[in-house]
Formats: C-alpha cells, structure tokens, sequence
C-alpha cells in the first residue's frame, strides 16, 4: 500500500477499476444516506436526487446513477462554484441559483470541500442536489406558470450554510426557515454530504494523496480514450434536425429547437444557436442544462463500464447563442427549462445522431416528464401543503426492441409517487393508475405506451401543470408511426399543457401521457 507522499507513475487496469468502484461506492452511500433521511417523499419516494464526487478544481470525476439533468449540469458548472474561494475544512455550500450554476429553484445543490494530509491539502468536494417541492413560491408545489425567476421561489446565490462546521444563522433567514436548526430535507442533504466527505478522506488515508490524484487523472484520462473511440465510429459529417416545444403557456406556440451536429474523429460540437430566442413563458434554461442533455445522449452510446466522469465530456463542445431560450438571461423563468426543454434537448440529439447511426438510435421517447405541482396555503393559520411530481410515459422503439411502457425516460430518472405514500401525505385519492394502451406508435418495433393516472382532490387546492408532448407528438424512424399525444382533463374538460387554476374538493384530474414513437415500418 501506497503510503502518503510516494508518487505513483500509473495504475494498471485492475487497479484503475478498483478506484472507480471505491470513489462511485461513496456517492451510493451519499444517496442511500440521503433517501433514508429525508422527510418528503420528493425525494425519499420519487429519488429526486443526485450525488457526485468532484476534484479539487471542480472536474466530475464519480457520481451514482441518479438524475442525468442533475448530474450533468454539475459537471459543466462546478469549476466556476468552487473555484476562486477560500474554503476551509466544514464549510458547506448552498445554492439553487440558475444563473450561477444551478438548474431551476426547486433543485437546491449542497457542495462540501474534503481536506486530507498534515497540511490539510484540499482533495477534492462531495455535492449533493435535491428537488424541494416548497421552495418558498406562492404557488404551491414551487413549479408555476411563471414570467419572472423571482416568482418560481427563493433564489440562494452561492453562500455558506456552514462555515468552519459552524451553521450560519443568516443562512437559515435566507432560505425561510423559522428555526435555529438545519431540518428537514436540508439536514438529510447535509448528512449525505458529511458521509462523503468521511468516506473519501478514509480513501485518501488509506491509498496515499499521490495515488489518489493518479487515480483521478487516470481514470478521466481513460474515459477520454473511450470517447475517442465511440468518435471514430461514427459517421463524419454535419447532421441537422429541429423539433418544437408545444407552447409556453403565454402565447408562444411551436417553438423551435434546432441542432447542428458536426462530427469528426477528434471531437463533436453541437451547436444549438438557431434555437428560438427566449420566451415569456418558463421554458427557457441556462446553458448547462443543455450541456446536460448533450452529456447524456452520448453516455447513452458508450459501454456500461465507462466511468461517469469528466473525461467523457472533454470531446464534447457545446455551443449555444446568448438570449436564445437555451442560454437564457436573468430574470428570464425556467422552471420549465429544466424538465421540459432538457427532455426535448435528448430528442434533437438523438434526431441528429439518427442520421449519424442510422441503424442504432431509437424514436422519440414522450418528451415530457409531465409536472404535475398542487398544495394549499392557508394564509389566516400559516400551514401549507405542497406536492410535486413527474409521470411517466413510453420509450421510443429501437431496431431491435420495442419501447418499454411507463417508465420515466431520459432526463428524469426518478420513480413513481407510490399511492400509498400519495394518500398518506396529502388530501387526495387516487382513482385511476393505469398503463394506456395503444398510445405508443406502432412499427416494425413500436413505441412504449404511456400511463393513465386519475386524481381526486379531497379539499380545495392549486393545481399548476408544466406538460409537453399535447400538440407535437413523438415522432417516429425509419417508417415508424408517432406515439399518441398526452392529455390533461379536469372533470373530462380538456385542459392547456400549461396551466394553473384553483380546484375544489371532489374534482378530478385525469393525465394521459404521451406514448413514444415507432421505429420501421409496421409489418
């Protein structure tokens, strides 16, 4: 065993396969930690989390397989979170700030630095993010059909929730919490994130600091040879593709997202600049949330056993234009952005890539992760309840497999609310869950079928929804048909994709979503 201070020239294969399992080993315990202390069932039910180990100059280099849109955009923002700041051992960070390397409000990121050695060298940080159904917006479920950030939530610039292991009070005043305690789901975060950063310093101790760094830049190093070589197989070239997003509620419809793949042996550039410019609605999202869905089409194409790091991504450029719904400006809102317009973001690129990998790239999936947000504040009492969740849908299908049924696809990869949790947490019941048969195109491989889930409101509530997928529906390949579009119907009157309105104990909402696309002509 290495001890710390010897220099370790390189690792051989065994070696550099034990360190990737160690380092994503700690962020699984991070997210069991996590799950089993949280309070909401956002996140102790849905798994609306992720967790990531990163280098001391902000480079993913492990994370455990939980959200995509998550995860990917903390591998493009991280660097400019954590660098050009004096941390010290027990500093904590907290922030949800779009523009400063968050996602959309509702996903508040906590970042640990991790110190190891007599000089207390800085190693590396733990990071963990959750989705908060209440983050302080007035519309219940903090996912509203919204004009401005300001009115999604609280926006938490980067700051210390603890400093020094030390909790900040004025941390606490910010983010609302009536206590001087960390609790909640702030407190699960924080835990999780404690765990990592014991569990990485244990590593440390036991491989030597040298090694560790090896190990580091080894394994980033062979992700980039496994990149490399998905690049050379496929075929050179410029590949175009544009979809539209339905509307944004505010009177834009068939708004356009365009791509311009460019592919060569060295590297990829997928440039998004002839995208639509922002809109009033919520759809638009800031420039990491489209490095994420970029991410992730080509960690699709790779082996399971290529790490998630960031070596992966160093081939990969992203280019986007200012203004545009996918580089969004502040206050620009986009809520939306980052479950929507992230998910239709995997569907141009695989579009694209279709053209690249003709016989590889399945159809359109539901392209929508169907937000459903309701609650109820009361303002004489004080008290409120808030829920959120996402529904699942149909797969596209593939050369050779059909498209699997409701399931959560792409950007999300949370679970279901479990029904039982559902009725014991909130005054609702559900009447309806169901799989909705024939929604998936058909094709010599067909598209999965989306779900039906019906609700009952058992006392007067808000209900906001953020849906796609109603006007455009997933498109099909090579022949293949589209998947049937979804539906929103309050008491079996048609609802918007987009929508917030006020409902009364006994109404019921019916969501049918969308099926994916058809891959081959029907035999």
């Amino acid at each position: 065993m290495d001890k710390p201070g010897t220099l370790v020239v390189c690792m051989n294969a065994i070696e550099l396969k034990l360190f990737a399992s160690r380092v994503a080993s700690i962020c699984d315990e991070m997210g069991l930690v996590l799950k089993r202390t949280a309070f909401s069932p956002n996140i102790k039910d849905r798994l609306d989390f992720s967790c990531a180990l990163f280098g001391p100059d902000g480079q993913l280099f492990a994370q455990a397989a939980h959200i995509p849109v998550h995860l990917g955009s903390m591998a493009f923002a991280m660097g400019d979170l954590v660098c050009k700041r004096p941390w010290q051992a027990g500093d904590m960070l907290v922030v949800n700030d779009p523009y400063l390397g968050g996602t959309h409000l509702p996903d508040v990121t906590l970042i640990a630095p991790v110190f190891s050695g007599a000089g207390e060298r800085l190693i590396g940080f733990v990071a963990n993010r959750a989705h908060h159904a209440n983050i302080g917006c007035d519309t219940p479920g903090s996912m509203p059909v919204s004009q401005h950030l300001e009115e999604e939530g609280i926006v938490i610039p980067p700051t210390l929730l603890f400093a020094g292991g030390e909790l900040q009070q004025q941390c606490l005043r910010l983010l609302e919490l009536d206590t001087a305690e960390l609790s909640g789901d702030f407190a699960a975060q924080a835990g999780s994130n404690q765990v990592g950063v014991g569990r990485l310093k244990e590593l440390v101790g036991k491989t030597g600091i040298d090694s560790y760094f090896t190990g580091m830049a080894e394994l980033n190093d062979y992700a980039d040879r496994i990149t490399k070589g998905l690049l050379q197989t496929l075929r050179p070239g410029e590949y175009l593709f544009e979809d539209f997003l339905d509307d944004d509620g505010f009177g834009s419809s068939a708004i356009p997202l365009n791509l311009a793949l460019r592919i060569n042996a060295a590297e990829v550039e997928l440039d998004f600049s002839a995208s639509s410019e922002m809109v009033p609605g919520n759809l638009n999202c800031p420039e990491s949330v489209v490095a994420a869905a970029a991410y992730y089409c080509f960690r699709c194409l790779l082996p399971d056993e290529a790490p998630a790091c960031e070596g992966l991504f160093r081939r990969i450029r992203i280019k986007t234009r200012a203004g545009s719904i996918l580089n969004a400006e502040r206050p620009a809102a986009v809520a939306a952005g980052n479950v929507e317009t992230s998910t239709r973001l995997v569907d141009l690129v695989f579009g694209a890539l279709a053209q690249a990998l003709p016989d590889t790239i399945p159809a359109a999936s539901q392209g929508t992760m169907n937000n459903i947000a309701m609650g109820r504040i009361d303002a004489d009492s004080g008290t409120r309840w808030d829920y959120y969740e996402t529904l699942a849908g149909g797969l596209g299908g593939g050369p050779h497999y059909a498209g699997l049924d409701c399931v959560h696809s792409h950007m999300t990869n949370t679970l279901n609310t479990p029904v039982e949790s559902l009725e014991m947490h909130y005054p609702l019941r559900v009447r309806r869950y169901a799989e909705r048969q024939g929604s998936g195109g058909d094709g010599l491989q067909r598209g999965g079928n989306g779900i039906t889930r019906e609700y009952e409101f058992l006392e007067p509530a808000q209900l906001s929804l953020l849906t796609e997928r109603r006007a455009f529906p997933a498109w099909g390949l090579r022949g293949g048909e589209e998947g049937t579009s979804g539906e929103n119907l309050l008491n079996g009157e048609v609802l918007p994709g987009k929508c917030s309105l006020a409902v009364k104990a006994g109404d019921r909402l019916l969501v049918r979503t969308p099926g994916g696309g058809g891959w081959g002509k029907p035999d």
